[in-house]
């Protein structure tokens, strides 16, 4: 298993590096949003480990930047790095694509951990996620992260956005409560009712025919949501 670790602080992304290959990983080092890029792309990588407050150039300007980018292109599990508290940072990372966010300091224990959780819950979600959804005209592949209505072009979700089509899907038209769908998509107590409700918002931006005024996925005050294609 290979991970790029990209931060400036060359002090922690040495003991980062360390760290994970007493853990068994080949690693990748990184200081800027354009070393990150070109890093990115020459390297074939199983994990990125990415600090929010990058300095940046050539038009990326953080962390969040570098995220973004990556996201065009790949589905490769991300955990961000930060001193930022603010859930608003974390809703906004989670949104751009990233698996997990981890608060500054940490132990490399933790994110040792953290990343083993990731990958594999990654690879759990690549094997169960074999088999397309249909629904009508709708169509959901999960192993491409593509949504499809009637003859649209597919839309390409993030890895997040695909978890949760998931499980709406493996439940249609049944009212879920928030808990269980966070427990599917992040895993128990890894996420809070506004991420979720970001991302059912980013979804419906994508999938909806008109987000503004939702049909398939709806909510249900005080309970859930329950997907109607």
């Amino acid at each position: 298993m290979k991970a790029l670790i990209v931060d400036d602080d060359r002090t922690l992304s040495d003991l980062l590096a360390f760290t994970l290959r007493r853990a068994g990983f080949e690693t990748t080092l990184a200081y800027d949003t354009p070393e990150a890029i070109r890093s990115f792309q020459k390297e074939l990588v199983d994990i990125i480990i990415l600090d929010v407050n990058l300095p940046g150039a050539s038009g990326l300007r953080d962390g969040f930047d570098v995220c973004r980018e990556i996201r065009k292109t790949s589905n490769v599990p991300i955990i961000l790095l930060t001193v930022r508290a603010d859930e608003e940072d974390i809703i906004k990372g989670l949104n751009l694509g990233a698996d997990d966010y981890i608060l500054k300091p940490f132990s490399p224990r933790q994110l040792v951990a953290r990343v083993q959780t990731v990958l594999r819950r990654t690879k759990e979600g690549q094997f169960l996620a074999s088999a397309p959804f249909t629904a009508g005209d709708i169509h959901f592949d999960p192993s491409r992260h593509e949504f499809i209505r009637g003859d649209a072009e597919p839309v390409t979700l993030t890895r997040l956005e695909s978890q949760l089509m998931e499980v709406l899907f493996l439940n249609i038209n049944q009212v879920l409560p928030m808990g269980s769908i966070i427990n599917h998509v992040w895993g128990p107590s890894r996420a809070t009712p506004e991420m979720l409700r970001q991302l059912i918002r980013r979804l419906r931006q994508k999938v909806e025919a008109d987000p503004s005024s939702p049909q398939m996925i709806q909510n249900h005050p005080g309970i859930g949501y329950r997907f109607t294609p």
